[in-house]
Parts: C-alpha cells; sequence; structure tokens
C-alpha cells in the first residue's frame, strides 16, 4: 500500500489550525479541535506507530519501520514546537517526533486507511500489537 501520509510529512504548511488540543490520558487519546469546526480523536497507539520520527519513518517509504507491542503505549505529554507542531512524550519513551499541524490533521481525516494498513504490515511480518 501507498504510504497515505507521505505528503503529510514533507512540509509543515497548513491549510487548518488547531483550536485546542486535548490529552486524555486515561483513555489513551488526543483529541484535536480544528479551525473548521472538524474534531479528531486519536488513538496513542496509532500517533506512537506512526511517529513522524526518523526512528520510525526511516528517509523513505522503504525504510520504515513496523512497530509492534505498542497496544498499551500512553502519552505523557504534549509540548507545542512554535506555531506549527507539538512534540508528544510517549510512557514507552519515545519523544522525538515532531507531530506538524498538516500531520495530524492528515492522520485525523485517514485514520482508518492508515490503522488497517498498520495492521497488514503487523500481519504481514508475523508481528503483534500486544508487547
Amino acid at each position: 500500500m501507498p504510504d497515505v501520509l507521505a505528503a503529510a510529512r514533507e512540509g509543515f504548511e497548513t491549510r487548518h489550525w488547531p483550536l485546542e488540543i486535548r490529552l486524555k490520558r486515561a483513555e489513551k487519546l488526543l483529541e484535536v479541535d480544528w479551525d473548521d469546526g472538524v474534531t479528531h480523536s486519536l488513538p496513542a497507539e496509532l500517533l506512537r506507530v506512526e511517529s513522524p520520527s526518523a526512528e520510525i519513518q526511516g528517509h523513505g517509504q522503504e525504510e520504515k519501520t513496523i512497530l509492534p507491542g505498542r497496544r498499551h503505549v500512553g502519552i505523557l505529554g504534549v509540548d507545542a514546537v512554535g506555531h506549527y507542531a507539538v512534540r508528544l512524550r510517549f510512557d514507552d519513551l519515545h519523544d522525538t517526533g515532531l507531530y506538524s499541524w498538516r500531520y495530524l490533521r492528515a492522520l485525523g481525516e485517514q485514520k482508518d486507511a492508515v490503522w488497517q494498513a498498520y495492521l497488514d504490515a503487523l500481519k504481514g511480518k508475523g508481528l503483534s500489537r500486544d508487547p
């Protein structure tokens, strides 16, 4: 499957701006309210396995790491990075990805397809969501 988020990782330009970002630790969700009235609810596991960091994305689709065992991952904190992104701190100690507004929006809009591609990739490699 082609990388449906590749264009969103290419830069930081954005058409939509977040009005509010809420971390729901107990539910392991990040909620984003956008300036056009759309709200996305993004699971911590999805955000972790699709981290825009080089550790996960590599330097091209062929280098992308499929990260197993993150079913129970949570988010410890959300830190603003300028006016264009947030850094998420996960309880597995990963904190190097910058989630631009453009990338968060793309994840929200394509959540189902991205999630299914992840599940398919795990299955194809004989890996599991469980630790």
